[in-house]
């Protein structure tokens, strides 16, 4: 087996025992994007003379026997995170010139635990997409399936674990764009509760929804990494200062006993019968770790689609009018006045789906209809909220299918901006509650491709996520099969 294949904690096994060096592995994984990348796409931005210098860095301090909690793994980070000297686009036209004087939390985190970054990767444009189609930089392809879409909006980091481009990366989750990608790409992605995961750094899409989390070949390499991301930041002001356990605690224990919700409006017609299938046998799996399994009910989950898809742009219309040309970024040329210049560079620097939330968004709150859409949508939200606030009165974790399809070929849904917003489905309502959210593998279709269940909790409950995951994983004996690229 290759050095690429292997998870954070083998590797890290592996170092302790001095098996094998950080630049033998970032050399591994640096090959490996070599072999496949022209045929994946996950990357915006390779680092590979820095991911090679941090290698050497991190060989140096394991000799010393300073390892840290990641010392010498190569990670990826989606390119919505800024990154000090390291150009960040967001998969932006208008942002393609950026580089940010300084990194993002999350990124100083990774650095000062030792991780080495092999890159930026590719993701739909402003995080706007559920299939990585909608990037400036071109499609990130399923490594499953090369006709196919890896999921979104952090199809690239989802992709390049999923190919051994990476040993684990970070998305970020505004309605499903870590889960949902993890599911079609047949890895780990998790969603922590909103305010656990410091944003300072993240470039916004929707303030009140994003939240930032791990791709992970398994659940214990999840627990490692919300270990170094998670926890208080006073930079970052919907930063929560809530203790954090150490992660690793949860893994391996039991299940028994536990009640897990079945909500009822999430197995309806639309889900695939494979995707089906697949969930009904995780059902049967975590009943066969002596949970009990209960219907639950989740009465507003209809409404959930429509308040994301006016929450979201009206908070995506008020962040993005930073980008006008002005500061930083992309601006169009030969403009015979400040308002000409505004209109040419925002219509040229956005693609069509950036342009058209930001057009919903401005409409739902202009004057006159901000009542009728905003305030009613928040409104609705809060109900939503309380759905699962009542249904974790009565059971532990609710089970559900990540993703209503396996991944869908691209340009399938293009054309159909509904068909798009509708892959989100069974994701949506975690953002909308602020709750986490875990997607693991359960399965295969007949055609081998992937397919997630997702597992959710009450808020700052990822360790009880973690648990369960941990349980699932080693109760439902999932085949880990590897995409033959």
């Amino acid at each position: 087996m290759e050095l690429y294949e292997l998870s954070i904690h083998e590797l890290q096994d592996k170092l302790r025992e001095g098996e094998t060096t950080s630049a033998e592995i970032t050399a591994s994984v640096f090959g490996r994007i070599d072999a496949v990348e022209k045929d994946v796409r996950a990357y915006i931005t390779l680092m590979r003379e820095t991911a090679l210098a941090e290698a050497e860095r991190a060989d140096l301090a394991i000799r010393k026997g300073e390892m840290g909690a990641l010392t010498g793994i190569p990670v990826a980070l989606k390119d919505i995170f800024c990154t000090k000297g390291v150009r960040t686009t967001c998969g932006s036209r208008i942002l393609n010139n950026f580089i940010p004087p300084y990194d993002a939390t999350v990124v100083s985190k990774l650095r000062a635990a030792g991780a080495v970054c092999t890159g930026k990767t590719n993701m739909d444009e402003f995080a706007m997409g559920s299939s990585t189609e909608t990037s400036f930089f071109g499609v990130t392809r399923n490594p499953w399936d090369l006709e196919r879409i890896p999921g979104g909006s952090s199809g690239g980091s989802a992709a390049a674990v999923a190919a051994g481009e990476c040993i684990a990366a970070f998305g970020s989750d505004t309605g499903g764009s870590i889960r949902q990608p993890a599911a079609l790409c047949g890895v780990v992605g998790m969603k922590p509760t909103y305010g656990r995961v410091s944003r300072f750094g993240l470039i916004a899409f929707a303030s009140s929804l994003d939240q930032i989390g791990p791709f992970t070949k398994d659940v214990e390499d999840c627990a490692i990494l919300m270990n170094v991301i998670a926890g208080y930041d006073p930079r970052e002001s919907t930063s929560v200062p809530e203790a954090v356990p150490d992660y690793r605690r949860f893994l391996g224990r039991g299940i028994e006993g536990w009640r897990v919700g079945i909500p009822k409006e999430y197995f309806v017609a639309g889900i695939d019968p494979e995707v089906e299938a697949a969930v009904r046998q995780a059902i049967r799996a975590v009943e066969g770790a002596g949970a009990k399994c209960m219907e639950v009910s989740l009465p507003h989950t209809d409404y959930c689609v429509a308040v994301y898809y006016v929450v979201a742009p009206a908070e995506a219309s008020s962040n993005l009018a930073r980008y006008d040309g002005v500061k930083y970024g992309f601006r169009s040329e030969g403009n015979r006045d400040l308002l000409e210049m505004y209109k040419k560079t925002r219509s040229a620097g956005f693609g069509a789906e950036v342009k058209r939330r930001i057009m919903i968004g401005t409409y739902a709150l202009s004057s006159g209809y901000y009542d009728a859409y905003y305030r009613k949508a928040s409104q609705v939200r809060g109900l939503i909220k309380r759905d699962f606030d009542e249904a974790f009165m009565t059971c532990d974790v609710i089970l559900t299918p990540t993703s209503p399809t396996a991944a869908f070929r691209i340009g399938e849904k293009t054309d159909d901006p509904l068909q798009m917003y509708l892959s989100d489905i069974f994701t949506i309502s975690a953002n909308l509650a602020g709750i986490p959210g875990i997607s693991v593998p359960c399965g295969y279709t007949e055609s081998g491709l992937p397919i997630g269940v997702q597992f959710l909790a009450g808020h700052f409950q990822e360790g009880r996520l973690i648990q369960f995951a941990s349980a699932f994983e080693t109760h439902a004996k999932i085949e880990r099969r590897r995409p033959r690229l």
